[in-house]
C-alpha cells in the first residue's frame, strides 16, 4: 500500500497546491488575505493548454499560464488596494468568474465543451531522477527555501512583513505599502500560473472545466495551517498531497470514486479543526487564562 509510487503520486498531487499555497503565504505576509487562488490556478490551467496547443511548445504554454494568471490577479489587486474593496468578496467573485470565463473560452477557443485534449498538445514531460515528475515539481520545492530566505533573511522580506504587520509604521519609514502589496499579489498570480501549468501539462495533458476541483481552497487552508511560513506551508501541502495520492490508491482496491475523491477534503477539515484546537489551547495557556479573556490578552501582547 505504501511504496515509492505512492510518494511519487503525492509529489505530483501536491505541486499545484504548493505553488498556490506559497502565493497565499506571500500575500498573507503583506497583509492581503488571498482566497482567489482557485480562480488563478484555473486560469493558469487554461493558459497553459492554450499556449501549448497554439505554439506546439509546452514551455511556451507555461509562460502563457504565468502571464494569464498574473494578469488575472489584477482583479484582486486593483479591487482591494486601489478601490479599497473587501478582499474576501473580491476573492470569491474572482473564483466564480474564473469558472464561467474558462467554460466560455473552452467553447470559443477550442470549439468543444467539458474538456479539451488533442494529440498535438504537448505536455511537460519527465525531468530528473524521480519517475513521472516534471521540472516544475523540483522548482516548487526550490521555491520554498528561496521564499524563506527572502522573507526572513533579506531586507526586502523585512519591509514586506512590516507592510503586513504595521502598514502605517512602514509607510512612515518611506516604504510604499501600495507598491509592495501590488507586487506580492502579482507574484502570487505568477506562482498560481506555474501551479496551473503543472496541473494541466504535467499531471495530465488536457484542460477540463473546473479541473482545479478545490485545490486553490486547499491551498488557502495550507496557508492557515502553515502560519504563512514557507516551510509550514510545504508540510501542509505535503499532507494534502499524500491524502490525494492515498485516495487514488484506495480506488484501485475497489472503493467508490466519490469516497476516495473526498479524502483530501476530509483531511483538510480534520487538520484545520485540530490546528484551531491547538492554537486556541496555546493562546489560553500563554495568555494566562482560558476562553476569550486569554485570547484578548494574547492579542494585546501581539499588538
Amino acid at each position: 500500500m505504501i511504496d515509492a509510487s505512492l510518494f511519487s503520486s503525492a509529489l505530483t498531487a501536491l505541486t499545484p497546491i504548493l505553488f498556490a499555497a506559497l502565493a497565499g503565504a506571500l500575500c498573507q505576509r503583506a497583509g492581503v488575505f488571498n482566497i482567489s487562488l482557485e480562480g488563478s490556478l484555473l486560469v493558469g490551467c487554461f493558459g497553459a493548454v492554450a499556449g501549448s496547443w497554439y505554439t506546439g511548445s509546452a514551455w511556451i504554454g507555461v509562460v502563457v499560464a504565468v502571464l494569464a494568471a498574473t494578469a488575472y490577479s489584477l482583479i484582486l489587486a486593483i479591487g482591494s488596494i486601489t478601490f479599497d474593496g473587501d478582499p474576501i468578496v473580491l476573492g470569491v467573485a474572482s473564483n466564480l468568474l474564473a469558472v464561467g470565463l474558462t467554460s466560455f473560452l473552452i467553447r470559443t477557443v477550442f470549439g468543444t465543451e467539458g474538456s479539451f485534449s488533442d494529440p498535438s498538445l504537448h505536455g511537460l514531460g519527465q525531468f530528473g531522477p524521480i519517475p513521472g515528475q516534471s521540472l516544475l515539481v523540483y522548482l516548487s520545492w526550490l521555491a520554498v527555501p528561496a521564499l524563506a530566505v527572502l522573507l526572513y533573511r533579506h531586507p526586502w522580506g523585512l519591509r514586506l512583513r512590516g507592510v503586513g504587520e504595521r502598514p502605517e509604521a512602514a509607510s512612515s519609514l518611506g516604504v510604499n505599502v501600495t507598491k509592495y502589496r501590488y507586487g506580492v499579489i502579482l507574484a502570487g498570480g505568477a506562482l498560481c500560473g506555474l501551479g496551473g501549468a503543472q496541473l494541466a501539462l504535467g499531471s495530465v495533458t488536457l484542460f477540463a472545466e473546473n479541473m482545479t476541483a478545490g485545490r486553490g481552497w486547499i491551498a488557502v487552508v495550507a496557508v492557515m495551517l502553515g502560519r504563512a511560513h514557507p516551510l509550514g506551508v510545504l508540510l501542509a501541502a505535503l499532507l494534502f498531497g499524500l491524502a490525494e495520492a492515498f485516495g487514488f490508491r484506495l480506488q484501485g482496491i475497489g472503493l467508490p470514486q466519490q469516497a476516495t475523491d473526498a479524502a483530501p477534503y476530509v483531511v483538510t477539515l480534520v487538520a484545520l479543526f485540530l490546528s484551531n484546537r491547538w492554537w486556541t489551547r496555546s493562546v489560553s495557556v500563554e495568555g494566562g487564562g482560558g476562553g476569550m479573556d486569554g485570547l484578548k490578552r494574547k492579542k494585546g501582547q501581539l499588538a
